[in-house]
């Protein structure tokens, strides 16, 4: 298997160096590098073209998101055994492919393989330690996998790839169709990619936890009345702390002085978690159902209004 095909698929827009260290890090350990740019006005198409990569550009005028423009990075390769999707702001680890190939050889029934990204910066702001708390998700058969994997190229083509409409969640969409045809997901022990999520105010991060709600609640109003469940605890989550308990409190507090004690549920829950996590976690653990919630009111005024965009396009 160390001989397989492998393309690889960057998706990216305005990532600068990130790009090129990206591009760098795949460098003479793929077949074919393919790069799909989405609208950047920062060089980016021309530094890819210098490295030798293919350069796909999507079309200004629709709509951007990673799932469209991982689809047109596919939709350009010539039948790989596996390509590799990274995003512009990652760079591939040195032994990754190895890792990865052995991954699929001891799970035959594997079509995803991926492994543990890292953020490049975890000390410069508490988002990012959030972040690379986040990529730890557990070793072994997994559900889903990130924007970062090795897959098998007929795999994904048999189950239609991406789906293009979805503004965010599109690799648990993928995962969860591949899945149902009979595939396996790994989360392997293994180095894979380093990230620089670049999250260094409250509103990113904000507006990131929102992303979060408006996947959990487009994919628990596809699949959550199936046998997965899909994201149907997730998003309850949100509902109970980012809008039941705020309305429950407020009610409280107008019928009698004493029901505003009903707030203190919030630190509790954040010291609870804290145990767990610590205490940063504990508390943006908390606040960032409140930041679901507002995901799961977009996602909803949306379908409500007739619209499938309106909350954030793919950067």
């Amino acid at each position: 298997m160390q001989d397989a095909v492998i393309d690889a698929v960057v998706i990216g827009r305005n990532e600068g160096a990130r790009l090129i260290a990206c591009l760098r890090s795949l460098q003479g350990r793929v077949r074919r590098l393919v790069y799909v740019d989405s609208g950047s006005s920062d060089g980016s198409v021309a530094a890819a073209r210098d490295l030798g990569a293919e350069v796909v550009a999507l079309d200004m005028r629709l709509g951007f998101t990673a799932a469209r423009a991982r689809n047109a990075g596919l939709a350009v390769l010539d039948a790989p055994e596996f390509v590799q999707f990274v995003d512009g702001d990652c760079e591939v680890q040195p032994e990754w492919f190895t890792a990865a190939l052995a991954g699929f050889a001891s799970h035959p029934g594997a079509v995803v393989v991926c492994g543990r990204r890292r953020e490049r910066f975890p000390e410069a702001s508490v988002y990012n330690r959030l972040a690379d708390v986040e990529w730890d998700t557990p070793v072994g058969q997994a559900l889903a996998c990130g924007g970062d994997a090795l897959m098998r190229f007929a795999a994904v083509q048999a189950v239609g790839g991406y789906d293009a409409s979805l503004i965010a969640g599109e690799e648990p969409d993928l995962c969860l169709r591949l899945r149902r045809a009979g595939g396996e997901v790994w989360r392997i022990d293994a180095e894979m990619t380093l990230h620089d999520a670049a999250l260094l105010r409250f509103g990113q991060w904000w507006q990131r936890m929102v992303r979060a709600g408006y996947a959990y609640t487009e994919g628990a109003a596809r699949y959550g009345a199936a046998p997965e469940r899909h994201w149907v605890v997730e998003v309850r989550r949100a509902v109970l702390w980012g809008i039941a308990l705020p309305l429950g409190v407020v009610l409280a507090g107008l019928l009698h002085p004493l029901g505003w004690l009903l707030a203190l549920v919030y630190p509790a829950q954040v010291l609870r978690l804290a145990r767990r996590g610590g205490f940063a976690w504990g508390f943006f653990t908390v606040v960032g159902k409140f930041a679901e919630a507002r995901g799961v009111i977009s996602y909803w005024g949306n379908r409500l209004r007739g619209r499938r965009r309106g909350l954030i396009e793919y950067k």
